[in-house]
């Protein structure tokens, strides 16, 4: 019978180990993980997005600031207070939420975050880490993407994963990570030929297409572990992913749903990141 993760039920279950740890270090430092979330302009997704983690962080016990600057703020203005949260010392954790106004060089104020800081996890220094394996900020979709797929199989290794996507957001970084765990990789996208083909050869699926209901039963292997990393809305106001879900749940050994699947996990994800950050600055060894 095909299962249904539900990432926003796993989400609870790791917010809770979370708000334990951030607990028990405020108890032993006497500091709680601060995170500072920068956000420029009034894009009504990015909003919501910002508010979500906020609450999140509250309730986890992180310290949380967001700083709300107006759509007419200069590169300058962004850089210099990046530079200001950087140096601060009880700042942990920064988050410059995506997209910026178009007027901003977006690549130029992800690089200004000290990568130790870097709890997004984009900077091309904690990229460059994951690529080599060494320890750095993972990104927190994949990251999120990669402990659902372990909920279905702890043991990844020598199964044939294809990524649908190659995004340095995503698809990039869930390639490497799911190389990580020894899996055969193939990193699919636009030019793909053959795509159905392609995919019908995985073990493990990561759909992040940004079409909707782009990948229906026909491309799926008999038993694969299938994560939707898509959200689109429909004309008619609804949700859904980058998966025909109705028709590749019976095919499919696990397939996480749009809402409840991998949305909650990426939240989750970045307050993990928060808590990793506070630890290695405070040379600290999690209990994990």
């Amino acid at each position: 019978m095909s299962e249904i993760i539900y990432g926003n039920l796993i989400a609870e279950k790791y917010r809770l180990k979370i708000r334990d740890e951030v607990a028990r270090l405020k108890a032993s430092t006497g500091k709680s993980p601060a995170l500072d979330v920068v956000i420029v302009g009034e894009d009504p997704a990015s909003q919501i997005y910002v508010r979500n983690k906020e609450k999140a962080a509250v309730e986890a016990g992180i310290r949380s600031t967001v700083h709300r600057l107006p759509a007419e703020t200069t590169q300058t203005e962004i850089l210099t207070l990046i530079e200001e949260l950087n140096l601060d010392p009880e700042v942990n954790g920064i988050l410059v939420q995506l997209p910026l106004p178009k007027k901003i060089n977006a690549p130029a104020v992800v690089e200004a975050v000290f990568p130790s800081k870097d709890v997004d996890g984009f900077h091309p220094v904690n990229l460059g880490r994951l690529m080599t394996g060494e320890r750095g900020m993972i990104p927190c979709t994949p990251k999120g993407c990669l402990k659902l797929i372990k909920e279905v199989r702890e043991d990844l290794t020598g199964l044939s994963a294809v990524v649908v996507g190659r995004s340095t957001i995503v698809g990039k970084p869930m390639a490497q990570l799911l190389l990580n765990e020894n899996c055969t990789v193939t990193t699919a996208h636009s030019k793909t030929k053959n795509l159905a083909e392609v995919c019908r050869r995985a073990d493990v699926l990561v759909v992040a297409a940004g079409r909707p209901r782009f990948i229906t039963d026909d491309m799926v292997k008999e038993g694969a572990i299938v994560i939707d990393v898509g959200i689109n809305r429909l004309e008619n106001g609804k949700l859904c992913g980058d998966v025909d879900f109705e028709s590749v749940l019976p095919k499919c050994a696990a397939l996480t749903p749009v809402p409840k699947g991998v949305g909650p996990m990426t939240v989750t994800m970045l307050l993990d990141n928060t808590v990793e950050a506070f630890c290695r600055q405070n040379v600290i060894e999690r209990n994990l």
